[in-house]
């Protein structure tokens, strides 16, 4: 008499690699894994034809694949790329600890000597998520709340993240931001020589669209390809000047330009952790 019910491997000794198989499970992560192999994606023939599977089976798995947002489509519709999903999935505890352990003491370190807070910021679907903010030790800060989803198109570090990415990679971001928006944000023209320019600097720093008076300095976290995998903002505000008769001149903190290169030191520091 034989069973088809799974047994526990535990209990029945080495188990052969294809003893457990799941067709559609396997179709599924090799169309993952080799969307992940191509930097400007596949067109649905490329994956069908490198897969050697019938087309109508690649098709349904694929849509598959874009409804839970493991896949995106390009903005022109006619290639597939792999989504952030799975790095957002893998970033979402251990590696988002991690990066937060080695940015914490960094960031405490900055708000002491700058007299000001920061925040960190990564990539997730078509907005930055601040994963830590160190508040300013000083009597004057602005902070934003951990958690928080700021713009990708309207803020120093969707700016910084933007700037140093591939463009392929910038066109599958502004394609997730459209999704979640239902806008076409494709990068228009005026834009690119800002992005240029921050690539150039290595660097982001403007007004504020957020708050009156605030000044957003903004710094890659590289990867090892050069890329942003964080970035680290700093909400510069102007401390008052304090002087009284006894006072011959007024209590400073670094100006914005001295901030600026703390800022800047810290993030090296970080990229090469």
């Amino acid at each position: 008499m034989t069973a088809d019910h799974d047994q526990d491997p535990s209990q029945t000794g080495p188990v052969e690699p294809d003893r457990y198989r799941a067709p559609a499970l396997d179709k599924g992560l090799d169309i993952l894994e080799l969307l992940a192999e191509q930097a400007h994606g596949l067109t649905r023939a490329e994956i069908v034809k490198a897969m050697g599977r019938g087309p109508s089976e690649i098709y349904r798995m694929l849509e598959r694949l874009v409804a839970r947002h493991y896949v995106v489509r390009s903005a022109q519709g006619d290639r597939y790329a792999l989504g952030m999903k799975l790095f957002v999935l893998a970033h979402r505890h251990p590696p988002v600890d991690r990066l937060v352990a080695h940015a914490r003491p960094e960031m405490e370190a900055f708000a002491k000597a700058a007299q000001q807070s920061c925040h960190l910021g990564i990539y997730e679907r078509g907005h930055v998520l601040v994963v830590s903010q160190v508040s300013s030790p000083g009597q004057w800060g602005l902070s934003i709340r951990l958690g928080a989803r700021v713009g990708l198109l309207d803020t120093g570090s969707g700016q910084v993240l933007r700037a140093f990415q591939p463009a392929a990679r910038v066109e599958e971001m502004l394609a997730e931001l459209a999704a979640v928006t239902g806008q076409d944000h494709g990068l228009k023209t005026p834009e690119k020589p800002l992005i240029a320019d921050t690539r150039a600097r290595g660097y982001w720093q403007g007004p504020s669209q957020q708050a009156v008076g605030v000044e957003d300095i903004s710094v890659p976290i590289l990867d090892a390809q050069g890329h942003a995998s964080a970035v680290l903002t700093c909400p510069f505000v102007r401390s008052p000047t304090h002087q009284t008769s006894s006072q011959a001149s007024p209590q400073t903190s670094p100006d914005i330009e001295a901030t600026r290169a703390l800022l800047q030191r810290t993030a090296t520091r970080l990229s090469m952790a």
